[in-house]
């Protein structure tokens, strides 16, 4: 509705004695279709000229009685808003038009002019299985560089692996005691994962276990030479297995840095705090004191001299500065670590560094199966990628079912079934626990990725027996449509950029997948109610161009969630 907004911004600028920019600000849309399409609250305005909101509103939409405008047919007040009802051809042909010419970049701006957003998501532990616990930070992640991207900022990812830490000194311990190569070479990740949970089976029995396992790390921080060889092994196996995850789900990253990355900056980090005046010693340890700041104390160094996780984000979070200069930074991690997040802010803020304000904590709740919630030590977990199998197992026995005539099933059903998974995620709030159920996530008729593919699936399918001559624009086609369900549609189509915009800015994919659901909600209630095919000459040419763009809102739509948009399914 940009055009429809700047027209209000310019004929109310004078007549408020604001800025045509703070006009569109506060312009909201009513609660009901019947109240208009846009409407200017005057509540701000009754202190200084003493007048009711009501009165203010009735004083302006008097002042406009006459009034033309190219994109609205009639302004009412109403209580304390002054509310503008689009002009339905106008408006309807000029959100047809910018669809049509945007094409694949309809809803795209250059918001961000080009300003690098370093976007820290997903980040498995090294040695463990890609357990489903990960798909929140992966697909949410994901979604926010795409969404930034589309803005004009500079996304780039990183893969912050969890690569360092006593968990090796486990590791190396655990199969060095019941290790065998050849398990390891056959299945590494899970084989590695199952002598995690061994360890922390046996160590109950055998305390000493624990000390051999600080031992082994302790030489593996030293650089001691065996020490170092398992780790490098066992950290590439890992890697290894794991981009077979992220090239099923078409996720790339311009950086996949660990935690032992920044392992020759922690003496800088330490010296740069302890120079600010900021670190002290307790009990021979290195803290910071947030207790001011209403925050627990910061950990930097232990006594024994062993740096902790706070102290290498610390040390990343300086590197990401220096390195790419970013306007904004985003931790995309789970709620449990809020207070972590914190603390660490405030202790960037307390080295003296301003662009702290530019980090963010992008956090989210649990994903639960009715397993429960998952522990890698208890070796209760649930892998992603049987998780993304099973999905693509049973959107292929749907599609079978629905249609065994398609020409590509596997292919339909690795686009459906992954798209499930990322929908059944994203379209929830992210802050939210959620709980997966397959039943619900494959629904083609319900609210999710399939009712969506399914609704752009059959535009392509209109369009394929459409006639040649009707892929062309026209603006007497385009100004045809007056229906109720074609005006609803057109003006749901007109949100995209702005969905695209408030997704990013409160880090919430989920207001675009719900969004998604209006559009192809909104098109079904056409499709059911206004002949397409069945109509002739310029209505025909019209309802083809409104469903023409139908399909691109769509496309553009999902793209940005990091899902596939079948044209056959």
């Amino acid at each position: 509705m940009d055009k429809l907004k700047e027209e209000i911004g310019r004929l109310l600028a004078p007549l408020v004695s604001l800025e045509p920019k703070e006009i569109i600000n506060l312009l909201e849309v009513p609660p009901e279709t019947s109240y208009g399409d846009l409407a200017f609250p005057c509540f701000s305005f009754a202190k200084n000229r003493k007048l009711a909101p009501p009165v203010i509103a009735k004083e302006l939409s008097e002042k406009l009685v006459g009034t033309k405008g190219l994109y609205w047919e009639k302004i009412v007040s109403r209580g304390p808003y002054l509310n503008f009802y689009i002009a339905p051809r106008a408006y309807g042909c000029e959100v047809l038009r910018q669809i049509w010419e945007s094409g694949e970049k309809y809803g795209h701006t250059n918001l961000g002019n080009g300003g690098n957003v370093t976007i820290d998501y997903s980040s498995p532990n090294i040695a463990k299985p890609f357990g489903i616990g990960h798909i929140r930070s992966t697909v949410i992640g994901h979604s926010l560089y795409l969404l930034y991207k589309a803005l004009g900022y500079n996304s780039i990812g990183i893969n912050h692996l969890g690569d360092w830490g006593t968990q090796f000194g486990k590791l190396i311990v655990a199969f060095k005691h019941w290790g065998e190569e050849s398990k390891l070479v056959a299945d590494p990740v899970n084989y590695l994962y199952q002598l995690y949970v061994q360890f922390h089976q046996r160590v109950e029995e055998e305390p000493a276990l624990d000390d051999q396992a600080r031992a082994w790390f302790k030489k593996l921080e030293e650089g001691d030479d065996e020490a170092v060889a398992y780790w490098i092994r066992f950290r590439q196996l890992s890697l290894d297995n794991y981009a077979l995850t992220y090239d099923l789900l078409g996720i790339e990253f311009e950086y996949i840095h660990g935690e032992s990355h920044y392992n020759d900056l922690l003496d800088t980090v330490i010296k740069l705090a302890q120079d600010k005046g900021i670190a002290k010693e307790s009990d021979g340890a290195l803290i910071v004191d947030l207790e001011s700041h209403g925050l627990p104390p910061v950990m930097l160094r232990k006594k024994d001299g062993a740096t902790l996780y706070i102290t290498r984000d610390l040390a990343a979070a300086i590197y990401r500065k220096e390195t790419f200069n970013f306007v904004r930074s985003l931790y995309v991690v789970g709620a449990e670590q809020l207070l972590h997040f914190q603390q660490l802010f405030k202790v960037l803020e307390l080295l003296g560094f301003k662009w702290a304000a530019d980090c963010v904590h992008v956090p989210f709740g649990l994903i639960r199966f009715k397993e429960g919630r998952m522990s890698t030590r208890a070796g209760k977990i649930i892998l992603l990628d049987e998780v993304l199998q099973r999905s693509i197992e049973i959107a292929r026995e749907i599609i079978e079912e629905k249609n065994p005539d398609l020409a590509d099933k596997e292919r339909a059903a690795q686009e459906v079934g992954l798209g499930a998974v990322r929908f059944g995620d994203l379209s929830n709030d992210r802050i939210k626990n959620i709980e997966f159920d397959w039943d619900k996530a494959l629904d083609f008729s319900g609210e999710t990725a399939a009712y969506i593919q399914y609704a752009h699936a059959r535009i392509c399918s209109i369009l394929r027996k459409a006639e040649a001559e009707y892929e062309k624009w026209d603006d007497k086609a385009a100004s045809i449509l007056i229906m109720e369900e074609e005006i609803a549609l057109v003006k749901t189509l007109a949100l995209l950029p702005e969905k695209i915009i408030a997704s990013a800015e409160n880090y919430r994919p989920s207001i675009l997948a719900r969004y998604l659901i209006d559009v192809a909600r909104e098109f079904n209630r056409f499709y059911h109610n206004c002949p397409v095919l069945g109509s002739e000459g310029e209505l025909k040419h019209g309802r083809l161009l409104l469903i023409r763009a139908t399909r691109q809102v769509i496309a553009n739509g999902l793209g940005l969630l990091g899902i596939a948009a079948p044209e056959e399914m």
